[in-house]
């Protein structure tokens, strides 16, 4: 360095080590970027500065800093300069001459950005300045600390980041397994869907499952605007996208507007996106989807990590949970049943055993010719042979499995028969006439579901039983020539005052429809 060069730089020597100390000092990495470029600035005397991040992985400006620019210029620029337009094209447009330097910006032999300078300040009445050497020289040891600071600033928000994801998938894993995301296997799904989208800054998180036809759907959406629009949307068979998901694959997509493998209509919606399995122990549950606007950031490398590391804790977190339910619902069938043992060894033996007596002792009122007793005692009778009749009803209804109950009336009916099975020792056959879904209203069904309960009740007490016979029939007239619904139940044992005859016994009700 010439004695020239030396006394141009001393006097900016402390203005160096302030601004390296300050740049060190930063740990939030935007606040960083910004420091260096105002930095710069000012150490090189420049008018304008400039600090473009460079996404490795794509080659192309991802972030601009600028500094001595105002806010109506800046959106001027826009965020990604191509020599035409932006800071560079309007740079290269002025009318007078314009000095110009620019230096890289390494982290750990990386390229980072590019931290650029124009139009050198020069004194009033002067000519134009341009950077000199040492100019240079000043903005190279800036470049190499701030690529050193940068590398920290990075390190602590990878730091961060990690540690938001491992929050997240920790409260995730929480709620489903505590049973906060509530019972339903949907809520389940939506309750990882929901924390994804959160986590990842996403426009949408979405939960795809595998369908009967080969393909894959979405079964839970969690927007932040109405998610209707997602729900139900499939990705049919055939798309190369599909063999990747359904073969626990992860897919990365730049732009899902553009991207020839995203064959769904709402694609033109989003962006980037993110599709990772949700998998655990070899099982494929479903595709998690993380889809960004049309036109925001892309996923980086470390976004993409994070993210499949939270899907894999999430796949787990399902099956445990689901496992969870199972253990529940079993607890509870067990606990159902026994209360039903209970009410049949103990209470109704009871009440039977009391009515017996009572019959006995009214026997003997009546041959005393006393019809005041008689008649007491017979009031009695009947409401202990009413009170059996419902703790069997109730027992029937314990019997049948606690969740999970199906929706049609239809189903509703074969699942009572199926309770009934193991106590009968058989299973009641059941003919359905006519859409009985379609013509029986649900308060008509409850109301023949619980005269079905009433009659398999009836028919279990009742002995020589080898078979039942359901039929609900909804194409039925009625008496005054509606049109109406049947249940018609009919057994083949003895009735209940111990008559045999093998005629059985037929339980018959209607409703209107």
């Amino acid at each position: 360095m010439n004695p020239e060069s030396g006394a141009s730089v001393a006097p900016r020597l402390p203005m160096l080590l302030e601004a390296v100390l300050n740049v060190g000092s930063e740990l939030e990495l935007h606040a960083t970027l910004q420091h260096i470029v105002d930095t710069a600035t000012e150490l090189a005397d420049a008018r304008y500065g400039a600090l473009g991040v460079v996404d490795p992985e794509r080659g192309t400006i991802t972030e601009l800093f600028t500094s001595g620019i105002d806010d109506e210029t800046r959106e001027r620029i826009g965020r990604l300069p191509d020599g035409r337009t932006g800071l560079i094209g309007h740079l290269l447009q002025e009318p007078r001459p314009l000095s110009f330097a620019g230096v890289p910006i390494r982290v750990h032999a990386e390229a980072f950005g590019t931290l650029c300078l124009t139009e050198k300040r020069s004194p009033e009445g002067a000519a134009t300045s341009r950077f000199t050497a040492d100019d240079l020289a000043l903005l190279r040891v800036l470049a190499s600390q701030a690529g050193i600071a940068i590398g920290n600033a990075r390190l602590y928000e990878t730091a961060r980041r990690r540690e938001r994801w491992i929050q997240g998938a920790a409260a995730c894993t929480t709620a489903l397994l505590t049973g906060e995301s509530g019972e339903s296997g949907e809520d389940a799904l939506m309750t990882v869907a929901e924390q994804a989208r959160i986590l990842a800054d996403a426009s949408a998180g979405v939960v795809l499952q595998p369908t009967a036809g080969g393909g894959m759907e979405i079964v839970a959406a969690s927007t932040l605007d109405d998610p209707a629009d997602l729900m139900g949307t499939v990705i049919e068979a055939g798309s190369s996208v599909l063999e990747q998901l359904l073969g626990g694959e992860p897919v990365f997509v730049e732009d899902s507007a553009t991207d020839e493998r995203m064959t769904t209509h709402v694609r033109a919606r989003f962006g980037p996106s993110m599709m990772l399995p949700l998998q655990s122990g070899g099982k494929l549950i479903g595709t998690l989807a993380l889809p960004r606007r049309r036109g925001g950031p892309p996923y980086t490398a470390v976004d993409r990590l994070l993210a499949s590391q939270f899907a894999s804790q999430a796949a787990l977190a399902l099956v445990l949970a689901d496992s969870r339910q199972d253990r529940e619902r079993l607890a509870v069938f067990e606990d159902r049943d026994r209360i039903a043992r209970d009410l049949h060894d103990l209470v109704v033996q009871r009440l039977f055993a009391t009515e017996m007596m009572l019959e006995s002792t009214r026997r003997r009122a009546a041959a005393a010719a006393d019809l005041d007793l008689d008649e007491l005692l017979g009031a009695a009778v009947d409401e202990l042979d009413s009170t059996i009749q419902e703790v069997r009803t109730t027992i029937f209804a314990l019997q049948q499995p606690p969740a999970d109950a199906p929706a049609t009336f239809r189903g509703r009916v074969l699942r009572e028969t199926a309770g009934a099975a193991s106590l009968l020792g058989f299973q009641p056959s059941v003919h359905f006439t006519g859409p009985v879904d379609a013509l029986v209203p649900e308060p008509v069904g409850r109301q023949l579901l619980a005269e079905l309960r009433g009659a398999l009740a009836a028919a279990h007490r009742r002995s020589g039983i080898t078979a039942v016979r359901v039929e609900i029939d909804a194409k039925a007239k009625l008496p005054d020539g509606r049109d109406g619904v049947r249940l018609t139940v009919t057994d083949d044992g003895a009735a209940e005052d111990g008559s045999g005859g093998g005629g059985g016994t037929t339980v018959s009700r209607q409703a209107p429809i």
